[in-house]
């Protein structure tokens, strides 16, 4: 096992395709370590050159909806009138403060997400 810091995109790439090589070695044993240490080291490297910013609010919305099977009238049972739900889903309306709280309790989004301007 011949494990190393990823320190630049030739060290990553180099990474990448080990963890291909490597990718069904059982846990416990001799690759199956090294798998779990280069996809930790992998991740690290990717979390601090790549991060990825929180998603807009609408747009986490509409997928939590369509992960949970949920239509427009469903939301709008959950907060409130049908024609606000397209206002805010068409970004005319801003979500208020008991909306942030009710999606936040029933798509459990997290409210640092829907507080953001959008």
């Amino acid at each position: 096992m011949d494990i190393a810091p990823i320190r630049n995109e030739k060290d990553y790439q180099n990474a990448l395709d080990r963890l291909e090589l490597i990718f069904d070695a059982e846990k416990g044993m001799e690759e199956g370590d090294e798998l779990e240490i280069l996809s930790i080291l992998i991740d690290r490297y990717e979390n601090e050159n790549f991060p990825m910013g929180m998603p807009a609010p609408i747009e986490a919305i509409k997928f939590r909806m369509e992960q949970m099977g949920m239509k427009q009238k469903d939301l709008a049972e959950v907060v409130g009138f049908k024609s606000r739900v397209s206002e805010i889903l068409n970004k005319k309306r801003k979500l208020p403060l008991d909306m942030i709280r009710k999606l936040n309790a029933t798509l459990h989004i997290p409210t640092e997400v829907l507080v953001q301007d959008y």
